[in-house]
């Protein structure tokens, strides 16, 4: 059986095509390459340059490759520029993923892994977060994550759709092998632009607040490795074609780190200092996301791989000169 992976030539789309072939599976990749690289994915998975949202396209793919799950990561997001574009936000995520479940009920798919996010969490929630603190989000990226959430949960009950949906906590690191990474030249990521900055391809890096309510002032996230969290996608695949029920999980180490300290290690790394510059606080963004994983490595058995901060670090680095080359 085919899976048909949404947003395939993105950042992480990319990686779980590499561990889907990897592992023998025939993946479908559909993405429009706005801001995924076709080059990105081997010519053994099958590319479709298009729209998630376009449900005849998707019903045809499903039906002509024999899919039987759909890995969803396609989407906008970047948290403040919901804020300035909310819209686009609900259009492009809430919008989008209603016609993509549409479409595999009317297929007959059984099985969905939805990308969520840790920001669907209020911003006085209990660290670490469990998956039973409440979800209040403070930005329409969020939202519109949230939604499709609850969009699947209906769904299953409704219809027999099995969906698990994973929230991520802040994803860093390349491939370890180099054959893929973080490839969008504008993107927010920390540990991706501090890099960045550390081969001279920006002139310096922003630290975005400074008067958190944290130990230093910056803000505190969870940083786990991509081949670690696509790990935890295969095991939600595995799970789900053995016939578990809908579930979410927290994909995170568990461990927070603040802006600074991460500073510190690219530093570490490099064995030079950082050009930074203080900014001001980026709407939607809140003091403190840290996972509680406690709960898919229970009823997964995940278990992290690569949770060593300098590897990370090491790694995007090694994907960062590669696209420099």
């Amino acid at each position: 059986m085919a899976v048909l992976v949404t947003g395939g030539a993105g950042y992480i789309g990319s990686h779980m095509v590499l561990a889907l072939l990897d592992r023998g599976e025939q993946p479908i990749v559909l993405d429009n390459l706005s801001t995924g690289r076709r080059d990105l994915i081997p010519a053994a998975a099958l590319v479709i340059e298009d729209e998630a949202g376009d449900q005849l396209l998707v019903r045809r793919l499903i039906r002509e490759n024999g899919v039987d799950s759909v890995v969803h990561f396609a989407g906008s997001i970047v948290v403040p520029e919901s804020v300035a574009r909310p819209l686009d936000y609900y259009a492009n995520n809430t919008v989008v993923s209603r016609a993509l479940v549409e479409a595999c009920i009317q297929e007959g798919v059984e099985n969905f892994i939805f990308s969520s996010t840790a920001t669907v969490y209020a911003a006085d929630a209990k660290q670490p977060l469990s998956e039973d603190e409440p979800t209040i989000p403070i930005s329409p990226y969020a939202r519109s994550k949230l939604m499709t959430e609850w969009m699947l949960q209906d769904t299953s009950r409704a219809h027999g759709l099995r969906a698990m949906s994973l929230r991520y906590f802040n994803v860093a690191g390349a491939d370890p092998k180099g054959r893929t990474g973080q490839s969008t030249p504008m993107a927010t990521h920390l540990i991706k632009r501090a890099c960045q900055v550390a081969l001279g391809r920006a002139p310096y890096l922003d630290i975005f607040g400074t008067d958190y309510p944290t130990p230093d002032g910056t803000g505190i996230r969870d940083y786990i490795h991509v081949c670690d969290l696509v790990a935890g996608h295969l095991l939600a695949l595995d799970a789900l074609r053995a016939g578990a029920e809908s579930a979410t999980y927290n994909v995170g180490y568990g461990r927070g780190l603040s802006v600074r300290e991460v500073v510190r290690g690219v530093e570490a790394v490099i064995g030079r200092p950082l050009p930074v510059r203080e900014s001001p606080r980026r709407a939607g963004d809140p003091p403190v996301l840290i996972s509680d994983p406690s709960r898919i490595k229970a009823a997964l058995g995940w278990q992290p791989q690569l949770d060593d901060l300098p590897g990370i670090i090491r790694s995007a680095l090694n994907w960062e000169q590669r696209l420099a080359s």
